[in-house]
């Protein structure tokens, strides 16, 4: 198990990677930074990078799999550089003002998957959170 910062990443099965973080806010918050474009704009990716286009339709049939408002969402992405699709499973539980996201992300082989590690996924993905606990803080 890896972590940094205060992201944990872990490798259960030779296809998953498991990132879980916990963010001073409610979840029904955490949710909307996930699936609100305004809000994913604000903090996804590391610092010095935007996403410049987004898209959410956040109704089952597309990319959402299923999604249970604010406790769960199953989504399908793909980024430019990795192939295929990977199937994104995160689970939200707030306890005390505080939500823990763990986030399973299922990659279509064992060769992805690795090669998505191998890139520095992981402090990519430990400064986006980042971005993002500081936008929490910031409309909480």
């Amino acid at each position: 198990m890896k972590n940094t910062g205060t992201l944990k990443v872990t490798t259960p099965t030779e296809r998953e990677i498991v990132m879980t973080r916990v963010f001073d806010a409610p979840r029904s918050l955490v949710l909307d930074a996930f699936t609100k474009p305004e809000l994913l704009k604000r903090w996804l990716g590391p610092r010095g990078w935007s996403l410049v286009a987004c898209e959410i339709d956040l109704r089952v049939g597309g990319a959402y799999r299923e999604i249970v408002p604010p406790e769960r969402s199953v989504h399908a992405e793909s980024f430019d550089g990795y192939p295929g699709e990977s199937l994104v499973t995160a689970v939200l539980v707030e306890r005390g003002g505080k939500t823990t996201l763990t986030a399973t992300v299922l990659y279509p082989s064992q060769e992805v998957r690795d090669a998505v590690i191998n890139s520095g996924m992981e402090h990519g993905a430990a400064e986006s959170y980042d971005r993002l606990a500081e936008m929490l803080a910031s409309i909480a």
